[in-house]
């Protein structure tokens, strides 16, 4: 009997068709390719299976294999759409393969064999046992389908499959051939519209309709009712409601992708608020511009700022000093981990560190690598037990080097996944310290520079005018040194005038270098040799003082490239500042740092090395500095006995800087201080 109500649903799903073409052409992905494949197999079924008054091939036994291609259609179509909400894959070897695949090939081969070459009749045993057999393939492959990892629960999956795939079997050898495929057609809707609540999880009108549409699509097992098969009015409703199922199942489907789309627009504009306050954020922070030290200091203020405001919740700044990269500062990390990785920082090679074309980037269009710290790792690094070995890392590049990183880890909301525009707020605010601290660094060496010519200008002015009396005092006093009338009284008075006279010429000397162009040659120099050499020259200075001097230098020690003259200098500036430390020693000096005086004056040199930088330590048990960081200033008072350091310090720490090099001071517990002199290893 013919319906006219066939048609309506036939044209608006024709006329909707071209819209799934659009969604697919729009977001190409496989999910809305699914979607166009299934409704055009939909609209090929509902030309093939409805009686118009132009087209009536319902009759299987006279049209087979139109009936075949009916069948197939509707069982691809099924499929389609259930593949499009669960796109999983297998492996077979290096052959990757959708679970669809061998799922509907059994389904179709059914298909063509029963309506096709068998005309629609139950064939006998043993050609029979063809169909149960590629019932079950469809089973298996569908059992393992709905078992793996995909957004419905696995037992769901499964038992769904048992369920549907042993009644089908049974059905199968209870009514004959044909029923099985309709069955597997209407569960396999009724699975879409479950899996589209799994999937989506909201309650939005597309989905909604969705699931209203494919589950009236899937009553179409209804007719294997022998009731209702046989009841004209019943049975011509049904096909209306399942026609009408289509036409809905397609405008909620397109609504899904609407709102998909809205989604997308919202968490786009969400995502751009949220870089704009972020970077107001980091605009807002005031970095220092006087010296690197105060602006490396900063580091755990911008740590936290960054951990504030963007989407990571542990973040960790490494800054390289004097040639080998520290931990700067940290936010979100327990102390153990911060500790632990402070002491990883200082093993990283800073020569070519994180310009690896082999790092891996964070995701693509952005500079962020993934940085695996395992190759860093000593056997029991407490990083690998606290489970911190890889990070993202935000280099922080030079213009010849790299100057450090930005750690991130801890992502928030680990199920969005990470864009380019994440980092890309970071990637500026990298991009601001690496040029507020290159511009702090110049003009630390700016200041310096024009500190120590302004030093070196007064430094000769003042050796001119006193060299031409030094000079007298020398000639009178030589003179009255060769008078033969002199008691001795009297010539240990000359001797001394003498004595300090060349030490007063000795101080000129070395004042007036400070003002000379460190641009001698450069070459390897041997820091052990160097330091055994000054200890054989002034051991005699330090048994004569009652001082005791130790001596300790790392086996294996890497020469650097410097002028030994100067580099001796600096370290007998060191040593010289040392002795009169211990000299000046008393137990008052020792009051504010909580200790007693020591019992032994005591001056140690040591040398070692730490990656690529090697370390001259000058310590002694004097009182420790006022401030140890401007123990280089010229001309202010040093130590806490309130005596002024003069140029020694001051020049020690230019020789260093002209070699490329760091001098700083510390105070030791619970007495005592150091002078560290850092070069860079060759």
């Amino acid at each position: 009997m013919f319906d006219s109500y066939h048609m309506p649903a036939l044209v608006l799903t024709t006329l909707l068709l071209p819209a799934f073409g659009y969604l697919y052409m729009r977001f190409r992905d496989t999910r809305t390719l699914l979607w166009f494949l299934g409704f055009l197999f939909a609209i090929v079924r509902m030309l093939l299976i409805y009686k118009l008054p132009w087209w009536d091939v319902t009759n299987g036994r006279m049209h087979p294999w139109v009936a075949a291609a009916s069948q197939t259609s509707i069982q691809i179509c099924s499929a389609m759409f259930l593949a499009s909400l669960s796109p999983l894959r297998f492996r077979i070897g290096r052959l990757s393969m959708l679970y669809v695949i061998p799922f509907t090939i059994p389904l179709v081969a059914y298909s063509i064999l029963f309506h096709g070459v068998f005309r629609g009749v139950t064939p006998g045993e043993p050609k029979f046992l063809i169909f149960p057999a590629l019932g079950l393939m469809a089973l298996v492959v569908g059992f393992f389908w709905g078992v793996a990892k995909g957004s419905m629960p696995k037992w769901l999956g499964g038992f769904l499959c048992v369920v549907v795939g042993g009644l089908g079997l049974w059905v199968c050898f209870a009514s004959g051939g044909r029923w099985p495929l309709t069955l597997v057609e209407c569960a396999n809707h009724f699975m879409t519209a479950l899996l589209l609540i799994f999937v989506f999880r909201r309650f939005s009108p597309g989905v909604v309709l969705s699931v209203m549409g494919f589950s009236a699509w899937s009553l179409t097992v209804l007719k294997m009712i022998h009731a209702i098969a046989l009841h004209p009015v019943i049975h011509m409703n049904l096909d209306r409601c399942v026609s009408m199922g289509k036409v809905v199942a397609a405008v909620g489907m397109i609504m899904l992708a609407l709102e998909d789309e809205l989604a997308i627009n919202k968490a786009a504009q969400e995502r751009e608020r949220r870089a704009r306050r972020e970077l107001e954020a980091y605009a807002n922070l005031i970095l220092s511009r006087r010296k690197v030290e105060d602006f490396d200091r900063q580091g755990n203020e911008i740590c936290q700022t960054v951990v504030e405001h963007s989407r990571f919740a542990q973040a960790a700044l490494l800054l390289n000093t004097a040639g080998r990269l520290r931990l700067a500062g940290s936010a979100g990390l327990e102390g153990a981990t911060a500790t632990a990785l402070g002491a990883l920082a200082v093993r990283i090679p800073v020569a070519g560190f994180l310009a690896s074309e082999s790092m891996p980037f964070a995701v693509e269009h952005c500079q962020t690598v993934h940085l695996d710290l395992t190759p860093w790792l000593k056997p029991g690094d407490d990083l690998k037990r606290l489970h911190f070995t890889e990070a993202h890392a935000v280099p922080i590049m030079g213009r010849s080097a790299t100057e450090g990183a930005l750690l991130l880890a801890g992502m928030r909301d680990p199920r969005e996944p990470l864009r380019a525009d994440d980092f890309l707020p970071v990637e500026m605010l990298t991009a601001r310290l690496q040029a507020v601290r290159s511009q702090t660094i110049m003009l630390e060496k700016l200041i310096d520079s024009e500190k120590y010519a302004g030093l070196g200008q007064l430094a000769n002015n003042v050796t001119h005018q006193l060299n031409n009396p030094l000079t007298v005092i020398l000639g009178y006093a030589a003179l009255l040194d060769e008078a033969p009338t002199l008691t001795s009284q009297e010539r240990k008075g000359v001797e001394a005038i003498m004595a300090e006279a060349r030490r007063m010429r000795a101080t000129l000397e070395s004042l007036s270098r400070i003002s000379r162009a460190h641009t001698d040659h450069l070459t390897a120099v041997s820091v052990a040799e160097l330091l055994v050499d000054m200890e054989e020259l002034h051991r005699s200075e330090f048994l004569r003082r009652s001082i005791e001097f130790r001596l300790s230098i790392a086996p294996g020690l890497p020469k650097v490239l410097c002028n030994a003259q100067h580099l001796r200098q600096a370290v007998l500036h060191c040593l010289q500042f040392a002795i009169e430390a211990v000299d000046r020693q008393n137990p008052s000096t020792f009051a504010g740092q909580g200790g007693s005086e020591p019992a032994v004056k005591s001056v140690r040199l040591e040398a070692a090395a730490e990656g690529n930088v090697v370390q001259i330590m000058v310590a002694h048990s004097g009182p420790g500095f006022l401030d140890p960081e401007r123990a280089f200033d010229p001309f202010v008072p040093a130590q806490a006995s309130g005596e002024i350091a003069g140029l020694g310090l001051g020049l020690c720490a230019s020789i260093l800087r002209e070699h490329n090099g760091r001098a700083s001071a510390v105070n030791l517990e619970p007495y005592g201080a150091a002078i560290l002199l850092e070069l860079q290893a060759i």
